[in-house]
């Protein structure tokens, strides 16, 4: 590497602990900020907090070595929350580092972030995630199963369904028998393949099989539970307008079977964590079901308790929602999510007394005897009529779920730009749609997450890919994004590996075979190498790893494959993960793009302890010969192993040397493939 000239490449600083220490200060803290340039480069660097306006700090270089020279400066850091960036000034021109890398011009959107204060939970930076969708995991208990036609829902009668026969329409009310005990019998599989933390989509009572639209908050359903005593009578009640018919099965509302569940809760948290395994709870605070007490559509509660606010004025929950006027009742009395009357928005403006209460639902499922470890936020941008009124229930949430678990993590649903809820005092981090799942996907597939738009263009297209990751990636701080919930597929949009047969379709237009035909499983394992490798929590989709097809909702809801799953992408994530053990740089390390090409991604991480993991994939079909400029990482001379090469259907763990010479590996690809490399 000649350093005689100015090496741009050669800068690089980020907001990891090896370039910011501490890098989660108090505020007013004494922090060293350092930046790396190419060794002898004869400039000058200085630190900006917020603008070029603000007083600079004077950088110097404190440590040199054969090729990097690198610059520190101790600083006491603001009391609020701040940006900063550098600038290097070399034979009188003035260049700008952040987030973007080096420019000409500064762009403050890309600048770094420090938030005084802000503190995430260890346990959950890098953690290895696994989703579970309870109904289509595994039955361990067939004596809680719903029967078909046990009530009426939405004009419609639950359907229970045989273990792996095809999602038909209607699936929010078809049953295939999954619970909590399926989940515990199935917790040596979880533990085996490396899982850290279970995500549970809702657990609580609700007549639909998603169960996004909560019947009570502080009982976990029995029919995910345990149904202890079962009167057997069927009750039928009519609604105020006669539209449903709705009958209700008794066994699921008794006191004792939703006690005995709320139990059996209890113990699937401690079995995980006698396991080492965090669990976390699907929080579904915007909105709750009409068939809520508070609501009660169809007059159920009406006829045993309080009357609901859809049948009377004066309910004490009449101010729990939003309503269009004095036409009353009828079906579009209240404002619902996204106009879904099945999902009537809650009012927090109007109301303290819901506020408080569902304050003390995130409290309650924290504490003991439950324990659970904290919540992911449906649609948690949603919340509230106002901004105002969003910020001030998150902070309060937050206070409250922290006050009663400080390792709880807190983790949001959301699409865009995150930041305002990033800062130490409402959301810890979020789902990593826009800085993860749709830009790989474009990326390998040329398809967009829900399989519903193809943009070939954007297949292999790096340019694309390397913009979009930076342009996401610097709405979130370090801490944010070293916890983030990388998912390459999830109950919300396609399985990615039916996104690999580059098609569009949904289940209704094109039918399940079309799900699984023509799929590629070299580009899927391509897509678990990056995912298991770059920054965050990878988060795998329950059935990913056994080789689940499906497309968007309700498609990527089948049922688990047990007994028919593919050996291969098991084993690959059970190796993957346990390189992520071996080399904890891919917890908390530096990352950077080393170079990239058509279809083509390499990229380090590297750490102050010494570590160093080398990725490259290759989407194209033929295999390639690739020079990577690993001097980036500060891999200067020496060798590499090789860990894990993809492709042509399987993979192995070649184990083989590859040596480094002068900052630079080569390294032969198969097409199709992803490989990883370890420092020794």
């Amino acid at each position: 590497m000649n350093t005689q000239y100015f090496n741009k490449e050669a800068i690089f600083s980020d907001e990891t602990k090896q370039y910011v220490t501490p890098y989660d200060p108090n505020p007013g803290d004494t922090v060293t900020f350092k930046l790396r340039v190419a060794a002898n480069t004869n400039c000058e660097v200085r630190l900006y907090f917020e603008d070029v306006q603000s007083l600079p700090y004077q950088m110097v270089c404190t440590t040199k070595s054969e090729v990097f020279d690198y610059f520190t400066i101790k600083a006491e850091v603001p009391q609020e929350a701040t940006r900063y960036f550098y600038t290097i000034v070399y034979n009188g021109q003035i260049f700008y580092y952040n987030k973007q890398g080096l420019q000409d011009n500064l762009d403050p959107h890309y600048n770094f972030r420090l938030i005084p204060g802000l503190r995430t939970p260890d346990w959950a930076k890098g953690a290895l995630m696994y989703q579970i969708f309870v109904d289509r995991f595994c039955n361990g208990d067939p004596t809680n199963d719903v029967v078909s036609h046990e009530y009426a829902y939405l004009g419609t009668t639950p359907k229970a369904l045989p273990w792996g026969s095809d999602i038909t329409v209607g699936d929010f009310c078809n049953f295939y028998g999954g619970d909590l005990k399926g989940v515990m019998d199935k917790m040596e599989y979880l533990k085996e393949l490396g899982v850290e933390v279970i995500y549970l989509n809702p657990i609580f009572v609700s007549p639909s099989s998603h169960k996004y639209d909560i019947q009570d908050y502080d009982y976990v359903d029995p029919h995910y539970g345990v149904i202890v005593e079962d009167g057997g009578q069927t009750l039928r009640f009519e609604n105020v307008n006669n539209k449903y018919a709705t009958k209700y099965k008794t066994r699921t509302t008794s006191k004792a079977n939703l006690e005995a569940s709320n139990a059996l809760m209890a113990d699937l948290i401690k079995k995980a964590h006698d396991n080492g395994i965090k669990v976390i709870l699907d929080g579904v605070f915007n909105h709750c079901g009409c068939f809520n007490k508070w609501m009660d559509f169809a007059g159920f509660y009406n006829s045993h308790e309080m009357a609901g606010a859809y049948h009377s004025k004066d309910s004490p929950y009449h101010d729990y929602f939003m309503w269009h006027g004095d036409n009353w009742p009828n079906n579009n009395a209240y404002y619902g999510w996204w106009d879904n009357l099945n999902h009537p928005k809650l009012n927090y403006e109007n109301s303290q007394e819901l506020f408080d209460y569902i304050l003390s639902v995130g409290k309650k499922w924290v504490s003991p005897p439950y324990n659970a470890d904290g919540w992911r936020l449906d649609v948690a941008a949603d919340l509230g009529r106002s901004p105002e009124m969003n910020h001030k229930f998150w902070q309060e949430f937050y206070k409250a779920v922290k006050s009663a678990n400080p390792q709880a993590i807190i983790l949001a649903e959301h699409y865009g730009d995150p930041s305002p809820w990033l800062n130490g005092k409402e959301w810890d981090t979020i789902m990593n749609y826009d800085a993860f799942m749709e830009p790989i996907s474009w990326f390998l597939t040329g398809v967009n997450k829900h399989s519903e738009q193809a943009i070939p263009e954007l297949r292999n297209n790096w340019w694309a890919f390397e913009g979009s990751m930076r342009y996401h990636m610097s709405f979130l701080n370090v801490h944010a994004l070293q916890t983030c919930m990388n998912q390459l597929s999830n109950h919300d949009h396609s399985r990615f590996l039916t996104r690999t047969n580059g098609n569009i379709g949904r289940h209704h237009t094109v039918g399940p075979r079309a799900a699984e035909a023509s799929v590629d499983k070299n580009i899927l394992m391509e897509a678990i190498v990056f995912q298991m490798t770059w920054p965050g929590a990878p988060t795998i989709y329950y059935g990913d790893e056994a080789g689940l097809a499906g497309w968007t909702d309700p498609d990527n809801r089948r049922t688990f494959p047990w007994g028919r799953e593919d050996a291969v992408l098991v084993n690959l994530h059970k190796v993957l993960v346990g390189v992520r053990k071996k080399y904890p740089v891919l917890r908390h390390g530096s990352v950077e793009f080393l170079c990239m090409d058509y279809g083509f991604l390499a990229y380090g991480r590297w750490d102050d302890k010494g570590q160093k993991i080398i990725v490259a994939i290759n989407n194209r079909d033929k295999p390639m010969e690739a020079s990577i400029p690993v001097w980036k990482v500060e891999l200067f001379d020496g060798c590499l192993v090789g860990l894990v090469v993809t492709g042509d259907g399987g993979f192995c763990e070649p184990g083989e040397l590859h040596y480094v010479g002068g900052g630079e590996l080569k390294l032969a690809m198969p097409g199709c493939s992803g490989v990883v490399l370890g420092g020794i």
